[in-house]
C-alpha cells in the first residue's frame, strides 16, 4: 500500500495534537426542516461509526503518512483523556491499529469517554451534540506541560494541532508552548468558540486554521452567501492581511468545495460531485488531508496566482488533495472513511476525471501492490 513519503527532506516528522477522543451514535431524522427548540422528532438509529475531532484528523494523517508508534517514518502523538470504560478502550485500540502512539492518552476514572449524538437530515446535512462533562474536557494546563519537553525536541519538525472538545483555555496554553518550540501550529474551532478565540488573539498564534463557512462568517462578522461566496472569502483575506499576515486559512463550503487563503491571494477548489452517504466528518478529513500534504512538502496552493478557481483536472496542491479526500470521505456513512489511502484516492480521482500531477506523485512511496 502506498503512502505519502516522509524522509530527511520532509518539512515535518511529527504531529502532537490535543482535542476530543471519543465515540457516538447517529440518528437519521425524518424531515429536512431544521430541528426546533421545542420539537420532538422521530429518527432512525443508524449503524454508523462516529468519532470525535482529534481522532478523525489524526487517523488520516497516520494512514496517509504511514505513521508508527516508534516515530518512523512519522510520529502521531495525541494528548488526551478518555474514560475508564469500553468506548475509551475501543478508541485506544483503533488508534494503535493505525500506527498512532497512544502513550499520552490516559484513562480518567469518574468521567466518561467523550460521546456525541449525531443527527442527519434526509439531504445528508446534519450536526451533533457532544458531552461537555467528559474525560476529554478534564485535560488541563498541567497535562499539556508534561509534553513540553516532547514539543521542544525537534520543534521545527513538529505540527502542533489544537482541536475542539478540549477547553479553549487549555488549547491556548498548548499553542503558546508550541510557539515557543517553533512548531507549525494548526487549529479549528467550533462556531461558539470563534469570537472568544478572536478576542484572546489565538489566531495570531496559528500558522493554519480550518473553518467552515459559518465559522469563517463569525470570524469576520460577515455571513456566507451561496450566491456570492467570494464576498466572505475577500473579508477573510482582509482579516489575514490586517491581523495575521502569516496565517493560512481553509474555508470549507460543503458541496462547493473549499477555499485556501493566504496573505497574498486566495484560491478555490470545487468538490467533485458524489452520492453523499454522510457529510459528517468531512471538514475534519479536509484538515487531515491538508496537514498530511504539508508534512511531505506539497505546496499549500498553486503558487501566488491571482484569485480564482483552480483547474479541477490535475491535483497540484495541498488544497486540492484535501478536497479530494473530503469528497471521498462523503462516500462513507461513518465519520472516518476507513478505506481512504493513496491508492483508493487515486482510483477515486480517476473516476472523477482527475489525476495527481507528476509533482505530487513524486511524494508517493513505491508502486501499487
Amino acid at each position: 500500500m502506498r503512502a505519502l513519503r516522509i524522509d530527511g527532506s520532509s518539512p515535518y516528522r511529527r504531529l502532537i495534537g490535543i482535542g476530543g477522543i471519543g465515540a457516538g451514535i447517529f440518528f437519521e431524522l425524518e424531515g429536512n426542516h431544521t430541528l426546533g427548540r421545542h420539537e420532538s422528532r422521530l429518527g432512525r438509529l443508524l449503524e454508523v461509526r462516529d468519532y470525535c475531532k482529534l481522532h478523525i484528523v489524526i487517523h488520516y494523517v497516520a494512514k496517509l503518512l504511514g505513521a508508527h508508534p516508534s516515530g518512523s517514518p512519522f510520529h502521531v502523538v495525541p494528548l488526551g483523556k478518555i474514560g475508564d470504560d469500553a468506548p475509551g478502550g475501543q478508541m485506544l485500540k483503533e488508534m494503535a491499529e493505525i500506527g498512532i502512539d497512544t502513550a499520552h492518552v490516559t484513562a480518567s476514572s469518574g468521567k466518561p469517554t467523550l460521546f456525541s449524538v449525531c443527527f442527519q437530515y434526509p439531504d445528508a446535512s446534519g450536526g451533533n451534540i457532544t458531552t461537555s462533562n467528559s474525560a476529554a474536557a478534564a485535560l488541563s494546563d498541567k497535562d499539556v506541560d508534561e509534553i513540553a519537553e516532547l514539543l521542544n525536541s525537534d520543534g521545527l519538525l513538529t505540527i502542533a494541532l489544537a482541536l475542539p472538545e478540549v477547553s479553549l483555555e487549555v488549547r491556548h496554553h498548548f499553542l503558546k508552548l508550541a510557539t515557543e518550540a517553533g512548531a507549525f501550529r494548526a487549529a479549528s474551532f467550533a462556531l461558539a468558540e470563534v469570537a472568544p478565540a478572536k478576542a484572546s488573539r489565538m489566531f495570531q498564534l496559528l500558522d493554519l486554521v480550518s473553518l467552515n463557512e459559518e465559522e469563517a462568517g463569525a470570524l469576520v462578522d460577515h455571513p456566507f452567501s451561496a450566491d456570492q461566496p467570494e464576498v466572505l472569502i475577500q473579508n477573510c483575506h482582509e482579516f489575514i492581511q490586517t491581523c495575521c499576515p502569516y496565517l493560512k486559512m481553509i474555508v470549507s463550503v460543503g458541496k462547493g468545495g473549499a477555499y485556501a487563503i493566504t496573505n497574498e491571494t486566495w484560491q478555490h477548489c470545487p468538490a467533485p460531485a458524489v452520492d453523499v452517504a454522510s457529510s459528517a466528518g468531512a471538514g475534519d478529513s479536509l484538515l487531515g488531508g491538508i496537514l498530511s500534504a504539508l508534512a511531505v512538502g506539497i505546496p499549500f496552493i498553486r503558487g501566488k496566482s491571482s484569485n480564482g478557481t483552480v483547474d479541477q483536472s490535475c491535483i497540484r496542491s495541498a488544497l486540492e488533495f484535501a478536497v479530494l479526500l473530503a469528497s471521498y470521505k462523503c462516500l462513507s456513512p461513518h465519520t472516518i472513511n476507513q478505506l481512504a489511502d493513496i491508492d483508493s484516492l487515486s482510483d477515486f480521482a480517476q473516476r472523477q476525471g482527475r489525476s495527481f500531477s507528476a509533482e505530487v506523485q513524486r511524494f508517493f512511496t513505491g508502486s501499487r501492490a
